[in-house]
C-alpha cells in the first residue's frame, strides 16, 4: 500500500464525525473521574471503620462481585432494572405518581447511567489497593489519637487520609490517563441509536470505522491518537504531582 503520511490524521481532525465523538469521550471520562475516583476511597474508609469481621467480609464480597461479571451480562441487568415497563425503578416512580422514564434511550439520562453503572461495577475492586494501604498504618497512631479525644472522623482526616495519600496520588496519575480512554464493552452493550449523539465514544467510533467499514488504516490512526494523548496526560499529571507533593511515579 502507498504511504499516506499524515493523511488519516488530517481526516481525523477536519472531519465532521470525530470531534463530537471526542467531546463525548472527554465528558463521560471526566464524569467518571470526578465521581468514580473518590468512590473507592470512600468505600475503603467505610469498610475500614466496620468492626464486625463477618459483616465486613460480606460488604467486601458484595462490592467486589460485579467486577468479575462481563459487561454483556451487566448491561442486560442494567437495561432490565431501568426498563420503563418492568424495571423496579420505574415501577417505584409510577407508584408515587410519576411517569416512567426510559433511561437507556433518553439523551439526558444516558451519560449518568454510564457513569454510575461503571462506578457500581468497579468501586469494590478498586478499593482493594486503598484497603491494603490502610492495613499498613500503625494501629498505635489510632490508639494515641483516641486517648487524646479524637473522634472517628478526626482520626480518618488526620491519620488515615494522610497515610494513604501517596497511593491516592499515584492512582490519580494513572486515572488521569484514562480521560481519553473509554470502556468499549460497557458503552457498546448499552449504546443505541437514540443516544448516539451523547454516547458515541472513540472506541465505538473506531470499531465502526475499522471493523464495520473495514477502514483499517484510519482506525489505526485513531487508536494511535488515543494512546499518544493518554501517555501525555499521565506524564503531565506526574510532573504536576511531583512539583506540588512528594509523591510521583518517576
Amino acid at each position: 500500500s502507498p504511504w499516506v503520511g499524515f493523511e488519516h490524521f488530517k481526516t481525523l481532525f477536519t472531519g465532521l464525525d470525530f470531534l463530537p465523538v471526542l467531546r463525548n469521550t472527554l465528558i463521560i471520562s471526566f464524569y467518571k473521574l470526578l465521581f468514580g475516583f473518590p468512590a473507592p476511597i470512600l468505600l475503603c474508609l467505610i469498610v475500614n471503620e466496620v468492626r464486625h469481621a463477618r459483616f465486613k467480609k460480606v460488604i467486601q464480597t458484595i462490592t467486589y462481585l460485579p467486577h468479575f461479571i462481563s459487561w454483556v451480562v451487566l448491561a442486560g441487568f442494567v437495561i432490565e432494572m431501568l426498563s420503563p415497563s418492568r424495571g423496579p425503578i420505574n415501577i417505584l416512580l409510577q407508584s408515587v405518581g410519576l411517569k416512567p422514564v426510559f433511561f437507556i434511550a433518553e439523551v439526558r439520562w444516558f451519560r449518568p447511567v454510564i457513569v454510575f453503572s461503571a462506578i457500581w461495577r468497579e468501586v469494590g475492586w478498586q478499593s482493594i489497593i486503598f484497603l491494603a494501604a490502610v492495613s499498613g498504618i500503625d494501629p498505635e497512631l489510632y490508639h494515641v489519637a483516641e486517648l487524646d479525644g479524637a473522634g472517628r472522623l478526626r482520626r480518618i482526616w488526620y491519620i488515615t487520609l494522610p497515610s494513604i495519600m501517596p497511593i491516592i496520588v499515584i492512582m490519580f496519575i494513572f486515572a488521569s490517563g484514562n480521560i481519553i480512554q473509554d470502556d468499549f464493552d460497557q458503552i457498546y452493550n448499552l449504546l443505541n441509536a437514540k443516544v448516539l449523539s451523547v454516547g458515541d465514544v472513540i472506541s465505538t467510533y473506531t470499531y465502526r470505522e475499522g471493523l464495520v467499514n473495514m477502514n483499517f488504516s484510519y482506525a489505526t490512526a485513531v487508536g494511535l491518537f488515543k494512546n499518544v494523548v493518554s501517555f501525555t496526560l499521565v506524564m503531565a499529571t506526574n510532573i504536576i504531582a511531583r512539583k506540588h507533593s512528594d509523591y510521583a511515579i518517576l
